[in-house]
């Protein structure tokens, strides 16, 4: 599986009642992939994956595979209860997925063992390939991802931790063990201002929420990094980047209420987010206003 450019996780649209936008969610998905996205995760972090329903999740795939319509890969969110995790996958099998991002199961912490048995119950009802994404309840080992990338099935690797140091242990195990297939994501909040300590340490990729709803911006950072344009780089980091953390930071969830917030600071109707997470205060919407203003002026 290829991915190049930046990799797209939309935000999931939702009414004024509360009810899945599916057509708002196709428009979303082909403005995205128009922008020059390299591959796209529905229903996964900032789609909400831990507040859709099965149904949900089935309408969310469908219509953002059959908007993409194979000109990049679509890989779709799966985890949670075990159970929940394989009616997920398979649902995003039949809607015609590329793969899979195993997020974190639910509220347990299991053993090594036991979190390499959660991966391989999802691959074997899905038979689709799977990226594990390491962060939360699902924290691997070195020689757990080692002996994961042992399965062709399984071709990627997403950290949302930050510890660099397993992180590099993880890409050299991988490698020794002959998978120059093997696929590697930073998968932080707001990558873009922690991607240049995971290029060096051999992880080219990372996903954007800043593009679902700034991608003239997240685009611009790309084309920086891409060409080793320093000066560039981190003139958007420290004009943009920067302070959005900041303001995100000041509340759990603002890496996802954010997003939608920016979407619909641009007129796109794509709703709230849903319990547990909030939306943005009146104040802090103007504030998010005022980065987005200056991170389109650094253009």
């Amino acid at each position: 599986m290829h991915f190049s450019g930046i990799l797209f996780f939309p935000v999931t649209p939702f009414s004024a009642t509360g009810a899945l936008d599916a057509g708002l969610t196709s428009d979303h998905v082909a403005s995205g992939v128009e922008a020059g996205a390299g591959g796209v995760f529905p229903a996964c972090g900032t789609g909400e994956y831990h507040a859709l329903a099965l149904d949900e999740i089935a309408a969310i795939v469908a219509a953002t595979v059959g908007t993409v319509a194979g000109r990049v890969p679509v890989i779709a969110g799966a985890g949670g209860p075990l159970g929940h995790a394989i009616a997920a996958a398979r649902a995003a099998r039949d809607a015609g997925a590329d793969g899979l991002l195993v997020l974190p199961p639910y509220l347990v912490g299991g053993t090594q063992s036991g979190l390499v048995a959660y991966v391989e119950a999802i691959c074997q009802a899905s038979g689709l390939p799977v990226v594990i994404y390491h962060r939360g309840t699902a924290q691997y080992t070195a020689e757990t991802v080692a002996r994961l990338a042992r399965d062709p099935q399984v071709i990627g690797f997403k950290d949302g931790v930050g510890d660099v140091g397993l992180t590099q242990q993880i890409v050299r195990r991988v490698q020794q063990a002959d998978r120059d297939d093997f696929l590697f994501f930073n998968g932080l909040l707001t990558a873009e201002l922690s991607q240049g300590a995971y290029r060096g340490i051999g992880v080219p990729m990372y996903s954007s929420a800043a593009f679902a709803m700034a991608p003239e911006i997240a685009n611009a950072y790309y084309r920086a990094y891409d060409a080793g344009d320093e000066a560039t780089r981190l003139r958007l980091i420290d004009g943009f980047y920067t302070p959005l953390v900041a303001l995100r930071d000041e509340t759990p969830g603002f890496g996802v209420s954010l997003v939608k917030a920016g979407l619909r600071l641009a007129g796109v109707p794509v709703g709230g987010v849903r319990a547990p997470l909030v939306d943005p205060t009146a104040e802090q919407q103007q504030r998010l206003a005022d980065i987005l203003e200056a991170g389109r002026s650094l253009l």
